[in-house]
């Protein structure tokens, strides 16, 4: 057959199966318009889960009568004029394809007016580009968007459409994830003449967090961190809730790039390192963020729906996310936590404690009898064996300290120890303490897993990592990018223990490697590492390794269940409590400890009612 031009409403038919998946994606890209254009009210109007109606209103700036026909024109748009503008972009939309892509599966009308203009116009579109008679209408300043009968002209393409809930549910989730984005403007969502969400403008922190509870739910708010941190030219703020405020599906994550909803793997790289070590297996976190940063260090026309973005300093922007969070959760002390641990849906509570049962033949090698009356902490270099790790740990506290709380007033205490004093230990399990404002319970277990874990940790990183040659070094055949790579990031190795060196175009020699590791496949790991540095920019597989192990020695080397402390023992684990990183949680994620207040206790003995 000759080549041939194709129709202008095919043309459109075709950009359209990029553009408009499901009726969400209509909403998605026409509110978005409405971002564009200053909206400070949007109202969606619902009908049969889309398919019948999707009506959109704002009050924005409007389009003037003259522009109506080239804003039904595809590749036509007022917010990029240049290859400069395109690399700077900070609009939520730029393509100029939604409205035509719309208009040629659907009937779409299009109602504006400007501030200026005596009355607002109307057009009528069917993707065809042509015939285009605005008529007057009195419409207030601002667009409405009407589109009925979604794919009533594709009609293989609506036998693709779910039922009616389901895409509801879709359309429902769409507005409540950009309503986190666009704090100053108002939501309205009705479904069938029935109202769903109305969301009013939230300009101050308190009603912002109001608008995320009423989104994500009380307890999210409740069981969050506060995060805003900035450094190299970016900013972070949101909510990043606590390690055991977790879910089983990962559908509370949202993050925004410059107010854009994405979804990146590099993002999802950087924020699942922050958790590592203090978030149960199985589970995902929670969080709202919003990274801010130059608009030409961020290229948002990677993906046609607009929902993935690349960024040209891949590996700064996965470095400060980690170093962000991970230091807001690091920094997570008992003074910071006012409330008791929560899980989001199931408990785990009952498959938790099931590991927490000492085993006989290993509490006679690793549980020390004096292990916390060794006197002051000594840092030492990093332990190499596991008997050496656990006589390394010691004491921080005399029994002066059970005297202390007699001498000091009420308020110096709180102040100084808010996990309190030691009462009890309870099933030879859990220390109960007693605090101005209630009671703690602790698992004596995993709070030192988590204080040995974190000593171990840092010993580590500020010694020189010990390297162990091989007798038999190990010929790695690799690709020549990888070989390339790995001549590139010899210092990055070296830095880790490893000795690395090229000796052909598709080979690579180790020689050496961290004392560390063990009997860890080492040719393996090398290769993941390579795989991570060529697609993230860099890898924590080797620091993984490292705090896996580590972390096997804390678990063996703290206090085992059934063993009775003493009070000096316990009051020494919780002031050593007070001073560890991440100590909300062990090295599995579990709780370590939660807090009972006087008036919690009230309440179940019903006083005061």
């Amino acid at each position: 057959m000759r080549i041939h031009a194709l129709p202008i409403q095919l043309v459109n038919q075709i950009a359209a199966g990029e553009v408009v998946e499901r009726p969400s994606s209509v909403v998605k890209e026409l509110v978005e318009n409405c971002f564009d254009a200053g909206a400070g009210q949007i109202a969606i109007e619902i009908e049969m889960g889309g398919t019948r109606l999707i009506k959109i209103r704002d009050d924005g700036c409007g389009i003037v009568k003259e522009d109506l026909a080239l804003a039904l024109s595809r590749h036509a748009t007022s917010k990029i004029a240049t290859l400069q503008d395109l690399e700077q972009v900070s609009s939520m939309g730029f393509r100029g394809e939604a409205l035509p892509s719309i208009s040629s599966v659907a009937r779409l009308t299009l109602i504006s007016r400007t501030a200026d203009s005596q009355c607002a116009w109307r057009v009528t579109a069917d993707g065809s580009e042509q015939d285009f008679d605005p008529q007057p209408d009195p419409h207030p300043q601002g667009t409405t968007v009407d589109v009925r009968d979604l794919f009533y002209n594709t009609p293989a393409r609506r036998k693709f459409l779910k039922t009616e809930k389901t895409e509801f549910a879709h359309i429902e989730t769409l507005i409540k994830r950009m309503a986190l984005s666009q704090f100053e403007i108002g939501f309205s969502l009705s479904h069938n003449q029935k109202e769903i969400l109305n969301l009013k403008p939230a300009m101050t922190a308190v009603s912002q967090e109001q608008r995320v509870a009423s989104i994500c739910g009380p307890a999210f708010i409740e069981s969050s961190v506060k995060i805003d941190f900035a450094a190299s030219g970016l900013q972070l703020t949101g909510w990043v809730g606590l390690p055991t405020f977790s879910r089983s599906q990962q559908d509370m994550q949202f993050f925004y790039v410059n107010g854009r909803l994405i979804r990146d793997k590099l993002v999802a790289h950087a924020i699942k390192q922050a958790y590592q070590d203090v978030l149960y297996h199985g589970r995902h976190s929670v969080f709202v963020l919003y990274l801010t940063l130059d608009p030409t260090l961020v290229d948002v026309n990677a993906h046609p729906a607009k929902l993935e973005v690349r960024f040209r300093e891949g590996r700064l922007v996965h470095d400060f996310l980690f170093s962000a969070l991970h230091r807001s959760l690091a920094d997570l002390r008992p003074e910071h936590t006012a409330t008791a641990v929560n899980w989001v849906n199931e408990s785990i509570a009952d498959t938790a404690a099931a590991e927490f049962v000492a085993t006989p033949t290993m509490a006679n090698v690793f549980d020390t009898q004096s292990a916390y009356h060794a006197g002051p902490t000594q840092q030492t270099s990093l332990p190499l064996s596991i008997a050496e790790s656990i006589t390394a740990y010691a004491a921080l506290s005399p029994y002066a300290q059970a005297e202390l709380k007699q001498q000091l007033p009420v308020s110096s205490t709180q102040d100084t120890h808010p996990l309190g004093y030691a009462i009890a230990h309870i099933h030879n399990i859990y220390i109960l303490a007693e605090t101005t404002k209630g009671v703690i319970l602790v698992d004596a277990h995993a709070a030192h897993e988590r204080v040995t874990y974190e000593r171990l940790k840092r010993q580590y990183q500020e010694g020189s990592v010990p390297s162990q040659p091989l007798l038999l070094p190990i010929k790695i055949t690799v690709s020549a990018a990888e070989a390339d790579l790995a001549e590139q990031e010899y210092e990055y190795f070296n830095t880790l223990g490893f000795e690395l060196n090229r000796s052909g175009p598709e080979t690579i020699i180790l020689r050496s490697t961290p004392a560390l590791l063990g009997n860890v496949d080492k040719e393996l790991l090398i290769r993941d590492v390579l795989a991570d540095i060529n697609e993230h920019g860099m890898s924590q597989r080797i620091q993984e390794q490292s705090n896996r192990l580590l972390a096997t020695i804390a678990c063996h080397g703290s206090v085992r269940a059934k063993r009775r402390l003493n009070i000096d023992e316990m009051n020494a684990l919780l002031r050593d409590m007070e001073q560890t990183e991440r100590i909300g949680q062990c090295n599995h994620g579990r709780p370590t400890w939660i807090e009972l207040s006087t008036q919690e206790l009230d309440k179940f003995f019903l006083r005061g009612q």
